[in-house]
């Protein structure tokens, strides 16, 4: 799989990326410790089982950099230039571990890039979602990416 070029994109393009992730009790171990974040929900057991979800919450900035994964490969793998920002970023349902996760994005916006002539900015909107389909994360994605050569 290798992303696309600036030049290859059009507003309202659409991709359901086929990588699917189901997320696991070292997932969030690891990415909450090597983070330094603290946070009882992510860590204790005990502490999550008291609180309002009855189990240990996944780490919301793991599941924010997984949606992002899951994308690459479809949409700026080989093609990026840099990421210039993320917008937006919502999580309306909580992600537990062993929830398996899936993601979509969709170009909702183009523009060329006023300093680089061989680059343009393409701004995705990436969703990712459970097994039920719920939506857990969403955010919007600024990218420069390469134009097509010749």
């Amino acid at each position: 799989m290798a992303g696309k070029y600036f030049d290859e994109w059009q507003v309202g393009d659409t991709l359901t990326h086929d990588i699917r992730r189901t997320v696991t009790e070292t997932d969030n171990l690891f990415f909450t410790t090597m983070t330094h974040n603290p946070q009882p929900l992510h860590l204790d057991a005990e502490a999550a089982k008291a609180s309002e979800f009855g189990q240990i919450l996944v780490n919301g900035t793991f599941t924010f950099s997984l949606m992002v994964g899951l994308s690459v490969g479809d949409t700026t793998l080989g093609t990026l230039v840099a990421n210039l920002g993320y917008d937006k970023l919502v999580m309306p349902k909580p992600v537990f571990i062993g929830d398996t996760l899936h993601a979509t994005s969709e170009v909702i916006g183009l523009r060329e890039s006023k300093s680089r002539p061989d680059a343009g900015i393409v701004t995705f909107l990436h969703e990712a979602m459970n097994q039920r389909g719920e939506v857990v994360c969403r955010c919007e994605r600024s990218a420069l990416l390469k134009k097509k050569a010749g």
